[in-house]
């Protein structure tokens, strides 16, 4: 996935050739490695320069709705301007049929330039949707949200951050920015599990140690367990994203314990494409709230492990430390050593740093 950053400014569909030199050469050589390939990808245009004076002449820009006399004695309204976290742009208009037409051109070009298999679709979110503004049809903020999320349905490799009435569609909406923070990293079970039951079920969680890039500014270095604890609670999950190459941060024992959550993955791979595969069409989440699997069992409060399906039970680490409490559902449940436990019980266990605490129920 290639991040933001790679075009000369937002709006212009092209690699910048002071970073990417050969982006053909780049991209056939990742697909000769295995690679699927995507770009990052914003609603947004850089309120100067040619894009914009021709997407705005065309009408294809979010109106602010003030009216403007001009020149020429008529009344028209100017492009909104809005604030996001890279400055001020101006923003597509989805509700205009043309604009998508457009936009869709223009990733069509990059794909087949480029050889590209997907977009990450960032942003849409409906704050950069000012309620004052005119849209060419008569939508909310909410409702833009919603059609920025069903322009990705278009392609087959898609990625989302914001999302509306979009649950039920082959969509991969990731959670939003976590900051690199125990408390955050805290949050990913319940807010995965919860965007589960809205009906996002191919559901990736924010990039492993967070991806709110703020939160690692003026910190002179990582805690590099807090990363090796994201890692491993990502890594039954529907996906996992890497931000940073670990090899990049991490010192040797650490970054074995990321590989052995990589090599954990690899095993389950098989079993989370079969959850994947029913999920498409039953909608049932694939990663699943401990209540919703063994109701009126006094798991409504459970945040801090999951369910993989109905058979695996999931308890990362998500603290400091090397000891944790799970709680155990009616049955036997067998963890990766053998080891039986029996529910419902609450059980204190040890867990390295290398390790990732999992159980399968013994079915009857």
């Amino acid at each position: 996935m290639i991040d933001d950053n790679w075009a000369p400014y937002y709006g212009k569909f092209d690699f910048r050739r002071d970073r990417f030199p050969d982006p053909r050469s780049m991209i056939n050589e990742l697909h000769q490695l295995g690679f699927k390939v995507m770009i990052w990808v914003c609603p947004f245009v850089s309120p100067d320069g040619e894009v914009f004076r021709k997407l705005a002449e065309k009408k294809y820009l979010l109106p602010d709705g003030k009216p403007v006399h001009n020149a020429h004695g008529t009344i028209t309204t100017e492009p909104a301007i809005i604030k996001w976290w890279n400055g001020y742009s101006a923003v597509m208009d989805f509700s205009n049929p043309e604009a998508v037409s457009w936009y869709h051109g223009q990733l069509a070009a990059m794909t087949d330039s480029f050889g590209l298999d997907g977009f990450k679709f960032d942003a849409g979110d409906p704050e950069f949707y000012p309620p004052t503004s005119t849209p060419f049809k008569k939508v909310t903020a909410n409702e833009q949200s919603e059609l920025w999320g069903s322009f990705g349905l278009l392609y087959p490799l898609n990625e989302y951050r914001a999302m509306w009435k979009r649950g039920g569609q082959p969509i991969a909406e990731r959670l939003r920015d976590k900051a690199n923070t125990w408390e955050d990293l805290q949050k990913l079970i319940p807010h995965i599990t919860s965007s589960g039951l809205l009906g996002y079920a191919f559901a990736c969680p924010d990039m492993i140690g967070g991806g709110e890039f703020g939160s690692f500014i003026g910190k002179d270095k990582l805690d590099q367990d807090l990363i090796v604890r994201s890692a491993q609670c990502s890594a039954l999950m529907p996906m996992m994203q890497f931000s940073v190459a670990p090899w990049r941060v991490l010192d040797d024992p650490h970054l074995k314990a990321v590989h052995e959550a990589v090599a954990l993955r690899e095993i389950f791979v098989p079993y989370i494409l079969k959850l994947a595969r029913s999920s498409a069409v039953s909608g049932m989440p694939i990663v699943r709230k401990m209540e919703f699997v063994f109701p009126h069992q006094g798991l409504e409060d459970c945040k801090d492990q999951f369910m993989l399906g109905d058979s695996i039970l999931v308890a990362p680490m998500l603290t400091t430390g090397t000891k944790r409490l799970v709680v155990f559902p009616k049955g036997k449940w067998i963890d990766d050593k053998g080891t039986v436990f029996v529910g419902p019980s609450k059980k204190e266990v040890t867990v390295a740093l290398e390790r990732l605490i999992w159980f399968r129920q013994e079915k009857k």
